[in-house]
């Protein structure tokens, strides 16, 4: 007998996409009023009203995985319109992105008691869509700023809702 029924149990709604072999991208992404990414008690990077965009790439992502991601973001309606419904995207509020690499969004803690990161792309690998990912949105006419690829930084922000949302390219 289940105490948890399995609510997904295949098809698009599925959380469990070990048995897919494509690869996809993954962002937790979070409305914010503002946000900034210091290393050493420096700021490098710092927005205002804009998304905050924690970004993970995947063993064999590529091009077709950072164009549908930047664009899916971008065109995201997560924001208020005057009646206060979310229903305006980054584009139409004229906001900004700051995009911090975050490899342990792939951190798999179905086992054991520390994560495992293998479905993670290796940093040679990941750092290359990490910057085609900026680039497609600085592309896009979008403000962004990015965090440092491989550093330990200290992100801040003010989440604006809130508004937090998991997104994984098909």
């Amino acid at each position: 007998m289940t105490l948890f029924p399995r609510l997904f149990c295949c098809g698009k709604n599925s959380f469990n996409r070990e048995d897919e072999k494509e690869a996809y991208m993954r962002a937790v992404v979070q409305r914010v009023s503002e946000a900034s990414v210091s290393i050493d008690g420096e700021v490098v990077a710092e927005i205002g009203r804009g998304m905050l965009v924690l970004l993970a790439a995947a063993n064999g992502d590529g091009l077709e995985q950072v164009r549908w991601m930047a664009e899916k973001l971008i065109g995201l309606r997560i924001f208020p319109d005057d009646a206060g419904k979310m229903n305006l995207s980054l584009e139409q509020v004229g906001g900004e992105m700051l995009v911090v690499s975050q490899f342990t969004l792939y951190g798999d803690c179905r086992k054991g008691k520390r994560p495992s990161y293998t479905a993670s792309a290796p940093p040679d690998e990941a750092v290359t869509v990490y910057q085609s990912f900026i680039d497609a949105v600085a592309k896009l006419k979008i403000p962004v700023r990015e965090g440092v690829f491989g550093a330990m930084m200290q992100v801040h922000l003010v989440n604006d809702g809130p508004v937090t949302l998991i997104v994984d390219s098909p």
